[in-house]
């Protein structure tokens, strides 16, 4: 899927004041913690912090952090900003739920199913709209099948969108997940342990999953529909304690996306620099498998493929009850950021 393949260059709202203010630093406790009692003026000393995370699945965090453009933003604001490598879906809403990072990428499957078990977070930006995920083996697997899994083990993240790609996949050939020995490992694990014959299959995630066909590995099923958007997450707290800062935040999003596409071949080689790739593997998943032109609005397509999944976290044991799956989605999806992006507020550094 071509970056921009499908969706045009989108026009934003005009933004409300998007400086941050004196009283940022004011009111503002480090990340993570709340403002006293006694008022912002008992904090004046301390400056704020925007802990946000980074990933290798999600290229447009890659390319602000190679800019420096929130550092050169928030920088006379007195504002740190601190990246916080995510290896995973599982990991980022990890981080959420702790209060480690304000701001974390996910898919959309792992918001959900994280907003539905009570962490909260909301959905403010979509990153990208890729194909992600697939099942995978070794090239010289004889496994052709989704099939041809039973009575096999498979490695997979559990909580990330691999996972429920997986779960989906046996499904639709009528198997469950009771049919394969399910090993529960982060996304490198999962390829390790495939390439060192631990496991038969793997619930593979780009770009690790690219890096392992280059070097053989056999994507035996696919299908785009079985994976869910990019999500942009920020704590409740964050958004309600410091707005400014998170609209900056999906300010540099939406810079980004412009900048990766009017700049496809230098975003796959800022993708290859962070995960170690080589070029031509990074140019697969930026250009070929990466829709990263998407509507970043948080709506009603993000909504369909939600309504679609969240029964299987029900099914599997993930959620105690649909209700939770419901209230979650009525409640995860946030597009005020979004509509009131100002990419232009945004410095270069």
């Amino acid at each position: 899927m071509p970056i921009s393949s499908r969706f045009p260059r989108r026009s934003f709202l005009p933004a409300a004041a998007l400086a941050i203010s004196a009283t940022l630093a004011l009111a503002g406790c480090a990340a993570g913690e709340n403002a006293p009692a006694g008022g912002a003026s008992d904090n004046a000393a301390e400056a704020a912090t925007l802990d946000i995370d980074f990933a290798t699945y999600n290229p447009l965090s890659l390319v602000i952090k190679e800019k420096g453009w929130l550092e050169a933003t928030l920088k006379d604001q007195g504002v740190t900003v601190n990246w916080v490598q995510s290896a995973g879906s599982n990991k980022a809403n990890e981080a959420l739920r702790s209060g480690a990072i304000d701001v974390g990428s996910t898919a959309g499957s792992a918001a959900l199913l994280a907003r539905a078990n009570g962490s909260p977070i909301k959905t403010i930006d979509i990153y990208s709209q890729p194909e992600w995920s697939a099942l995978v083996t070794g090239k010289d697997s004889d496994i052709d099948s989704v099939q041809d899994l039973k009575g096999k083990s498979v490695a997979a993240t559990k909580g990330t969108d691999p996972y429920f790609f997986l779960v989906q996949s046996l499904d639709e050939a009528g198997l469950d997940t009771g049919d394969v020995t399910v090993q529960n490992l982060q996304h490198a694990d999962g390829r390790a342990a495939l390439d060192n014959g631990s496991v038969d299959a793997w619930a593979g995630l780009d770009p690790i999953m690219a890096g392992a066909e280059k070097e053989g590995a056999k994507l035996f099923y696919r299908n785009l529909d079985f994976n869910t958007y990019g999500f942009l997450n920020a704590t409740e707290s964050f958004l309600a304690e410091q707005p400014e800062l998170a609209q900056t935040v999906v300010n540099a999003y939406e810079k980004a996306r412009d900048w990766a596409a009017d700049n496809p071949e230098e975003t796959a080689q800022i993708l290859a620099d962070a995960a170690g790739l080589e070029p031509d593997v990074a140019k697969t998943v930026i250009l070929e498998r990466s829709n990263l032109d998407v509507d970043p609005a948080p709506g009603a397509k993000q909504r369909a493929v939600l309504e679609k999944i969240g029964p299987t976290f029900v099914e599997i044991g993930d959620v105690a009850s649909q209700q939770q799956v419901d209230d979650a989605l009525a409640s995860l999806l946030d597009d005020s950021l979004v509509k009131a992006a100002d990419p232009a507020a945004i410095k270069e550094s």
